[in-house]
């Protein structure tokens, strides 16, 4: 089996890369710039065609939350249009496309945790632009999974573990908002599931349940609460550690209101596909060791 994905320095990208090495019954191609441009449309198909892949994994996108509200073009051209390209792409090529999207298409005013039907109300352009993307998704390749994830982390690119252990190196204390909840996920669990959900959809050439679901770590904290245990854990492999003082979003200002409830409800997925991801404190554990201890290779098997 054979997978492009789109992007080469994204945390899912590289931790698909990672989580497939050694594999003989899968091969993952990633597909980026200058070949593939999601800014660029008509870079997409030729990219992917080269690629020759079974299944797309349609991972690159815009990400800068913030300032997407002063490059909404540039959003909506990466999120939206581009990945409806690539969604396209993989319909030519007679293939199906699974694509990443976020929790940020809700506006996080529900109690508990958001389910799949649930209605979008994006807070920022990012959310839209991502949002655009699933309904571009959806219309260009009728066998298309798009998986909405949150709170990613891993060993690649930039991410709030790694932020989090950069600022302990070089302060006592640090501020970490204690109003907003969600699922950490660890983006070599997304792989794992990525990969599972692949090999399903090529073996199954009859399979009927594509559409939206939601992929998360399984257990719910807050940020500081992800922060705090981020730091104990560095703290016991001698690592940096710095006290964590809980402050709410409002004392926090950015150009963009985040959701104060990511909470996703993974039930659909597992039900479908028969797969959960680990607890989060293990997969953060696995992580801040890596990150930590300089570890590299491949993560230990879940």
């Amino acid at each position: 089996m054979r997978l492009a994905v789109t992007g080469r320095e994204g945390q899912v990208a590289a931790s698909l890369i990672e989580t497939a090495r050694g594999r003989d019954d899968v091969e993952v191609v990633a597909v980026g710039r200058p070949a593939l441009d999601l800014a660029r449309p008509d870079t997409v198909f030729a990219a992917l065609e080269a690629a020759r892949p079974d299944i797309v994994v349609s991972a690159a996108a815009y990400t800068a939350v913030d300032q997407a509200e002063d490059e909404k073009d540039l959003a909506f051209a990466v999120n939206a249009t581009g990945a409806g390209k690539v969604a396209e792409a993989a319909a030519r090529l007679g293939v199906p496309v699974i694509h990443l999207s976020t929790d940020y298409v809700f506006d996080g005013t529900k109690d508990g945790a958001y389910v799949e039907t649930d209605q979008t109300a994006p807070l920022g352009v990012y959310g839209a632009s991502k949002l655009a993307g699933e309904q571009a998704v959806a219309a260009a390749n009728p066998r298309h999974l798009i998986l909405r994830t949150a709170w990613a982390y891993s060993p690649f690119g930039r991410n709030f573990v790694k932020t989090i252990l950069k600022l302990a190196a070089d302060r006592d204390e640090i501020s970490v908002v204690a109003d907003e909840w969600g699922n950490p996920t660890s983006a070599l669990d997304i792989a794992a599931a990525v990969l599972h959900v692949a090999a399903r959809l090529n073996g199954d050439r009859n399979f009927v349940a594509y559409g939206v679901y939601h992929l998360v770590g399984s257990g719910v904290t807050n940020r500081s609460g992800f922060a705090r245990y981020v730091l104990a854990t560095s703290r016991e492999l001698g690592g940096p550690y710095a006290l964590v003082r809980d402050i709410a979003m409002a004392d926090y200002p950015t150009k963009v209101q985040r959701p104060a409830n990511s909470k996703l409800s993974t039930a659909k997925f597992d039900s479908t596909f028969g797969w959960t991801a680990p607890d989060w404190r293990r997969s953060t554990k696995e992580i801040v060791s890596r990150l930590v201890l300089g570890v590299t290779g491949q993560a230990s098997a879940k």
